[in-house]
């Protein structure tokens, strides 16, 4: 039985003798690998963080103590070592375990996470509580460099220096988040020196001082007083000491006996810490180490070679038709820059970057700033793209709505991975969008059905003279032809597509897709459907509805989205406002709550958003059997 085998909680971790332990730390990285290789999932920062993971258990008593990881990214060697080592071959897969931490599936799991940067915030937190609730236990927040790039964690250390409660922070510093970091936070945290170079240095200083003839041992030992404060000001020990934390660092994240050792000593301590490690994303994996962005969160690969196992699909993904587009509008428009939030390869921003470098800007993983940045950009005549994942924009909300919307500047919004993303979970779907952008006035809100579409809006997008966003799904597009030089699309209009007299569905994005599957296997049922593509959540084309609804009575809407202040509620105000009652309206969406994660194609069909939703709606509607 291997050591890994028999570790059912981390109390058996230290029952291990330390010379065993990198024993363990390799098996966690075998099982890693074997299993992320099948399911997918984020595999070199996993990898980076083992042996920091072993000693966090080795040293800490979970869940007694509580531990915070940022993101959750590398936290697959913290669910292998609390009782998830036999289910996490169902990393990821529908009804197994989650990719990121959740405290509903494990209590080691001290808080559940999904977006970055939030980890010093809430380890104060539970820090507060524990002292109002005079618990003495450990909070231990750990979080990558690439976090640091967010205002939330700088507020997290200003309020935790201010209040002196002892909450450890652990920096692991790679050099990346998912893409190489940018910045010069970044620059500063590797402007560091080698303890054997400090330990050269101060050794030939020190000799150097004592060779003075009379003074030199005086001097020596004020200059050995004055080693430490030295140390923190060719560091980054000077940022963090700024915010009253007791520094300590870098070590090596991949030597246990040094990890063990000063875990050791800064546990239970009485003012903030924070530990600095460097660590090697990809860590005993040679294509990860090799190629850690691409490992990141990577699909199904061979071991052997490291190569997708995927087949290569000639449909693009809607991500690689933005991608394209932008590089298309923009050599002929130089006003178009793009601004992304440590995302290029995410969203599709590459090729832009390496073809218009001065016109690119990632600002790491900053979206608040992304979007304030962008309207800067609009004040002076440009024309800036902010490519987001729906889901990472909600944390802008309040500077789309008083830094773009209020000035109506040109802002475009490319809100990749719209609706249900997949195995990531409920921290990753994009299912909000509608909702928290319609709202806001002067906002303009479109969603393509195809790629064809979304050319066309991107284009409609940079010709608008105001703030727009463009939602568009995870994944390979319809397979539609993509005119040479796409046209806009009339603001505010949407289209039939198909005529029918029974019933109506009113469809927005891809979900129109699955308006036209439903509609050809409701004719076999004796049910003519007409279909609506909306194109635009706002403004919404309250004549096309109007004057449809007012000749048929039962209506269908159709939504990858929340209900709740979604595209439903969106056509059923034009309903109302246009003065009709004698009407039914049944809206297919997500309900009050949140999706789990699983694949796309069965989450739809679990949530009653696809094709055989829709049916299974017009045939009761109609008060057929099925």
């Amino acid at each position: 039985m291997t050591f890994l085998e028999q570790i059912r909680t981390p109390a058996d971790v230290k029952q291990l003798s330390r010379s065993e332990l990198p024993q363990l730390a390799q098996e966690i990285r075998n099982r890693i690998i074997d299993v992320v290789s099948k399911t997918g999932g984020h595999l070199a920062s996993s990898l980076g963080a083992v042996e920091l993971t072993i000693a966090i258990h080795y040293v800490f008593d979970l869940p007694k103590d509580t531990l915070i990881w940022d993101v959750g990214h590398q936290a697959y060697a913290h669910k292998l070592l609390t009782g998830r080592n036999a289910s996490f071959d169902t990393l990821r897969q529908h009804k197994g375990i989650s990719g990121f931490l959740k405290t509903k599936e494990s209590e080691y799991d001290g808080f559940t996470v999904g977006h970055s940067s939030t980890s010093i915030s809430a380890g104060l937190g539970v820090c507060c509580g524990n002292h109002l609730n005079r618990e003495d236990a450990n909070v231990i927040s750990v979080i990558g460099d690439g976090s640091l790039t967010a205002g939330l964690a700088y507020e997290g250390l200003n309020q935790t220096g201010d209040l002196k409660h002892g909450a450890i922070v652990i920096l692991n510093e790679n050099d990346m988040s998912i893409s190489p970091n940018v910045g010069a936070l970044s620059s500063f945290l590797s402007r560091t020196f080698s303890a054997r170079y400090l330990q050269t240095m101060r050794n030939q200083f020190g000799a150097f001082l004592k060779s003075l003839p009379k003074i030199g041992d005086d001097i020596y030992q004020i200059a050995k007083r004055s080693e430490e404060s030295f140390k923190t000001f060719v560091t980054p020990g000077m940022l963090f000491e700024a915010f009253d934390f007791d520094y300590f660092g870098p070590i090596d994240g991949h030597n246990l006996d040094h990890l063990i050792d000063i875990l050791s000593n800064i546990k239970d301590p009485k003012d903030p810490v924070l530990l600095h490690v460097t660590t090697k994303k990809g860590k005993g994996y040679p294509p990860a180490e090799k190629n850690p962005v691409y490992f990141h969160g990577v699909g199904a690969f061979s071991i052997a070679t490291g190569k997708s196992q995927k087949s290569l699909n000639p449909v693009p993904t809607y991500t690689q038709v933005f991608g394209h587009q932008m590089l298309r509008l923009a050599r002929t428009n130089e006003k178009i820059v793009a601004v992304t939030a440590a995302m290029p390869e995410g969203t599709g921003l590459v090729e832009f970057s390496n073809e218009f470098p001065d016109r690119f800007f990632d600002v790491g993983i900053a979206e608040q700033h992304a979007v304030t940045f962008a309207a800067g950009l609009a004040s002076k005549g440009l024309r800036p793209v902010v490519a987001i994942y729906s889901t990472f924009l909600q944390r802008a909300f309040d500077q789309i709505l008083h830094d773009v919307c209020i000035d109506a500047y040109p802002v475009v919004f490319a809100l990749d991975r719209g609706g249900i993303v997949g195995e990531d979970g409920p921290t990753h779907h994009g299912l909000f969008d509608y909702s928290y952008l319609r709202c806001m006035p002067n906002m303009t809100i479109m969603a393509p059905k195809d790629e064809n579409e979304l050319a066309r809006m991107l284009v409609t997008a940079l010709d608008h003279d105001g703030p727009a966003a463009i939602r568009y799904p995870r994944g390979i597009g319809m397979g539609a032809q993509i005119d040479p030089s796409p046209c806009p699309v009339e603001i505010g209009k949407g289209c039939v597509v198909r005529e029918g007299d029974d019933i109506l569905l009113i469809g927005i994005g891809k979900s129109v897709c699955e308006a036209i599957k439903a509609a050809d296997d409701l004719e076999e049922k004796g049910i003519s459907a007409t279909i609506l593509n909306a194109r635009f959540v706002k403004p919404i084309d309250s004549d096309l509805i109007l004057a449809h609804a007012s000749k048929i009575k039962q209506i269908i809407t159709i939504e990858e989205h929340v209900l709740d202040g979604g595209f439903g509620s969106a056509v059923l105000e034009v309903l109302i406002d246009g003065g009709l009652t004698d009407f039914s309206l049944k809206r297919i969406g997500i309900e009050d709550r949140f999706v789990e994660h699983g694949p796309q194609k069965i989450l739809q069909k679990e949530y009653g958003i696809d094709h055989t939703a829709i049916i299974r709606a017009a045939v009761k509607m109609k008060g057929l059997s099925d």
